[in-house]
């Protein structure tokens, strides 16, 4: 009373129960139960170090690491924007390297229209990291300006101005 096709299982009647088996349905059901696995291994790690291990408290454990030596100052540090810089731009990069993968390997179906649009989104991020450079962000240690100061007028004399 069914009928096939592809992977599925249709009912032909009319008032027949609506059933069918998709082959996708079970490949999603391969994922999930390897992803419940892999929670449930995890968790259980986690479990079984926090039964396992011994647990003493004290100032000393308590205390901030630093490479053996006590920690000076505040945690609270000012940093560089330049650090940020550096990161986003290489972000901006690293994302460009994700948006040509799967370009790359389908190329050959896709056509020359479609180097033609990797080559306008390679252009765009080129131009940005021009401008970045232009700009002096990729510049780690900036020079400081020199500003030329104004020279100061000689103060007037109380007698000379009155006449």
């Amino acid at each position: 009373m069914y009928r096939t096709e592809s992977n599925l299982l249709y009912p032909t009647g009319i008032n027949s129960n609506w059933r069918y088996m998709d082959q996708t349905l079970s490949n999603f059901g391969n994922v999930f139960a390897f992803f419940a696995l892999g929670v449930v291994f995890v968790a259980g790690g986690y479990l079984t170090a926090r039964l396992l291990r011994p647990s003493r408290p004290n100032p000393a454990k308590n205390s901030t690491y630093e490479c053996g030596e006590e920690a000076v100052g505040s945690a609270w540090v000012k940093f560089n924007i330049r650090f940020y810089v550096v990161a986003l731009i290489f972000i901006i990069f690293d994302v460009e390297v994700v948006f040509l993968y799967p370009w790359a390997t389908v190329f050959k179906q896709l056509g020359e229209f479609a180097l033609v649009e990797a080559l306008v989104f390679a252009g765009i991020l080129v131009l940005g990291l021009a401008y970045a450079w232009v700009k002096g962000d990729l510049d780690w240690v900036r020079p400081t300006p020199n500003i030329p100061k104004m020279p100061e007028m000689p103060s007037p004399k109380s007698g000379s101005l009155r006449g």
